[in-house]
């Protein structure tokens, strides 16, 4: 009945995949989002909240609401940027650091266990192609 619907299937994909990251961040206590989210103030300390929002294609307030989260956890803290009282800088704390390599592998295992599903060229093409997808609809 959805065969061609582009919403239908990409929806099915992503509560699947949504699935699979939950599992993986479960033992670090964080939801899929908040995995993602300090994965990016990892590889990149003191982005600004609304970069981070666009980074991960979410909005504002949903960035503000997964930093909230991980503040209360302290794996990350805030700090004003200069002469901008409303932007926000996001960095890791020494807790979050710690975790980071285990953050890494756990999302290095769901890419390898996907991969081997799908076969390498075909995860690489989907990735592409819907990214392609998620770019020109922007």
């Amino acid at each position: 009945m959805f065969d061609h619907c582009l919403y239908f299937n990409t929806a099915a994909l992503a509560r699947r995949l949504d699935r699979e990251w939950t599992t993986a961040f479960k033992p670090f206590g964080l939801t899929a989002p908040q995995g993602f989210l300090l994965r990016a103030v990892l590889a990149s300390p003191g982005q600004l909240l609304s970069a981070l929002a666009e980074t991960l294609g979410i909005s504002r307030p949903t960035a503000t609401r997964a930093v909230d989260a991980l503040e209360l956890r302290g794996l990350v803290k805030r700090s004003g940027c200069d002469g901008d009282g409303r932007q926000t800088a996001v960095w890791p704390t020494a807790e979050a650091e710690a975790l980071g390599g285990q953050l890494e592998q756990a999302s290095a295992a769901v890419t390898r266990r996907l991969k081997a599903q799908l076969g390498e060229s075909s995860f690489v093409d989907t990735v592409a192609r819907v990214r392609g997808v998620r770019n020109a609809l922007e």
